[in-house]
């Protein structure tokens, strides 16, 4: 949704004055700016962000804001709900259950700062759900900046009692070094940064019915439910060197540039206690390998470097770039008879390249990348006033999870088609009167020989094509001190039965905003609503971190589908803004037992309970 929130309090009292008196750095005096715009030409140096706007709101919490189906717990194996246009194509790993708690390499923003900047952002709730990065910054010369930032996502299980851990659930490290340095004449700039995760997730594989539970509504015991994985855990950890730099030939007019990235990605699943009843596996689909214990593990490592010419001037923007791609990876499965390994290796090479027009308030912008002989992108956008139109066309091979797997419990080896994935969409965007904004978006999309995971959790390829169309509308109103926001998403999937998402998806907020004591505190006061409609949400396999299709439940004796029904998630909030320091209060899930006694958000995996939770930013200028 539109973000709007009257911060000029703060920063009003934050301003660079003489050396009588005690403020002398502010956030005017702490900037940040990223590397995508230097490289088009957009030396944008912004102030921090200050804002109190969503701080209270979960999805804001993590590295990507989007709408995700998860496991119900803060850090926990996520994929987004509404349907999002591939964008990367030729070899890739395909586990992406954590992306969204670790740090982007690419969208790293960098600072410029008068003096030494640091924030300590900390969150922390009632069930044991915890957020916590501090960062710190400072410039070596006016030219050269360095910082670091470190991150913890803890969360206890709120299902069952682990013999692993006793509480224990998600825990998360996420680490960032970043460098900027910027020559004295101008014409050079080096960005480079290093990123670290380490991320495990305690599996439980989702609640276990009783023999006499028959629907969902029995399902809500929380501590006292069974699970079906006693001893089962999955860890990811990634490692990242980035590289961009710049230099200029003929001012904005050309630039050379060059990045380097080197990438590791290591996933680990174990399991010390297979689960059977009778001599018959459990959970699992078979065995393999070891009949008492389980441990999977794989490597995907990627090295890439980008060679380009860019420039750019008032009226046109143009790149055109070389790129390489180095990828292997390698399965290892525990195996005390054979040697259970196997490492595939992929060398590929990219061209592409970005020209965009821009003429008053027309653009005209077309871009792509094509891989040898294989996979492509390409996509032109026009806009004109408030009217913008873009049409896509993303042709990619499937991923390396799509198309082989060793494991304990999983072994296929596939020989998929590249699939195509076509998308038109329309946005219109603009400021209606002085008090309302508007964002409506029209989408289609097909997909031919779409892949994904069936109701075996095994992949598999379509042979009819999948089409989606939908709509979503951004709205922001104010009467005053009221705003009300709204985000609504509708999405058909009649034609893509292999495709699950929500009809609808609903995100609303009302809330006052305005100053107290002589303007001296910035408040918010409100309340918010999730409400996604009833669908056949995707189960989830934490042997290969995959959401599937979920198939015919048979421990329900008065359900053959596992419906995620249509439930609203309602949070009352209080956030406020006092000079270098923002906070907020929130009772979430505050209607939990008034029309039913919880709610899922993943097959077997129910939503939190209510819960009372407080955040902090505060942030330092000196």
């Amino acid at each position: 949704m539109f973000l709007f929130c009257l911060i000029a309090g703060s920063e009003a009292a934050a301003q660079i004055i003489d050396d009588t008196t005690k403020v002398l750095y502010s956030p005017k005096t702490t900037l940040r700016l990223y590397e995508n715009d230097v490289l088009e030409g957009r030396y944008l140096e912004q102030s921090i962000d200050t804002t109190i706007q969503n701080m209270h709101n979960e999805r804001f919490w993590y590295h990507d804001t989007a709408y995700f189906q998860h496991l119900g717990n803060v850090g926990t194996a996520a994929k987004p709900i509404l349907f999002r246009l591939p964008t990367k194509i030729g070899a890739r790993s395909g586990r992406n259950a954590f992306n969204r708690y670790a740090y982007n390499p690419e969208t790293i923003n960098y600072y410029d700062t008068r003096s030494p900047y640091s924030h300590i952002y900390y969150i922390q709730g009632q069930r044991g759900e915890q957020v916590f990065e501090g960062t710190h910054a400072r410039n070596i010369t006016p030219r050269w900046n360095a910082g670091v930032a470190y991150q913890i996502l803890t969360a206890n299980r709120q299902i069952g009692v682990s013999t692993l851990r006793r509480e224990g659930y998600v825990s998360n490290q996420a680490v960032k070094a970043f460098t900027h340095y910027r020559s004295k004449n101008d014409k050079y700039d080096l960005f480079a940064n290093y990123t670290h995760l380490n991320h495990e997730q305690i599996e439980f594989g989702g609640i276990l019915p009783g023999p006499l539970d028959s629907t969902q509504n029995d399902l809500f015991k929380y501590q006292a439910e069974l699970t079906n994985l006693n001893q089962a855990a999955s860890r990811e950890f990634r490692s990242n060197y980035h590289l961009l730099h710049i230099y200029k030939l003929a001012k904005e007019d050309m630039k050379l540039y060059h990045s380097f990235d080197w990438g590791r990605q290591r996933n680990i699943y174990q399991d010390d206690e297979i689960p059977y009843r009778g001599d018959s596996v459990f959970f699992y689909p078979d065995i393999k390998y070891d009949s008492a214990q389980t441990d999977d593990r794989t490597v995907y490592r990627e090295m890439e470097n980008v060679f380009g010419i860019t420039g750019n001037n008032k009226l046109s923007f143009y790149k055109a770039y070389v790129k390489n791609r180095s990828s292997k990876m390698e399965y290892t499965v525990l195996d005390t008879i054979n040697n259970s390994s196997a490492t595939e290796r992929f060398n590929q090479l990219f061209v592409g390249g970005q020209l965009r027009l821009v003429y008053g308030k027309a653009l005209v912008s077309v871009d792509g990348e094509f891989q040898m002989t294989r996979d492509y992108k390409v996509s032109a956008t026009a806009k004109l006033g408030p009217l913008q139109g873009r049409i896509a066309r993303v042709l990619r091979s499937p991923s390396m999870i799509e198309q082989r797997l060793i494991s304990n419990h999983f072994n296929w080896h596939n020989n998929f088609n590249n699939s195509v994935t076509d998308r038109i969409e329309g946005t219109f965007t603009s400021k209606l009167g002085e008090r309302q904004h508007v964002r409506l978006t029209g989408h289609y999309n097909n997909i031919k020989r779409h892949v994904f995971f069936n109701k075996q959790a095994i992949p598999e390829q379509a042979t009819e094509s999948q089409q989606i169309f939908g709509a979503e509308l951004k709205h922001h109103i104010r009467f005053g001190s009221i705003h009300f926001e709204n985000f609504v998403a509708y999405t058909n999937t009649d034609e893509a039965p292999d495709i699950r998402i929500p009809e609808w998806l609903v995100d609303s907020k009302l809330y006052f905003q305005g100053f107290l004591f002589k303007k001296a505190l910035l408040g918010q006061f409100g309340v918010q609503m999730y409400l996604p409609s009833e669908y056949l949400a995707d189960a989830y396999m934490p042997v290969t971190q995959q959401f599937y299709l979920q198939p015919a439940t048979e421990q329900l004796p008065l359900q053959n589908q596992f419906l995620i029904r249509t439930y609203p998630v309602i949070d009352v909030f209080l956030t406020a803004d006092i000079k270098n320091l923002n906070v907020f209060l929130k009772m979430s899930h505050i209607n939990e037992g008034l029309t039913d006694p919880g709610y899922f958000v993943t097959p077997y995996y129910p939503g939190m309970q209510t819960s009372f939770i407080f955040g902090i930013k505060w942030m330092f200028f000196d």
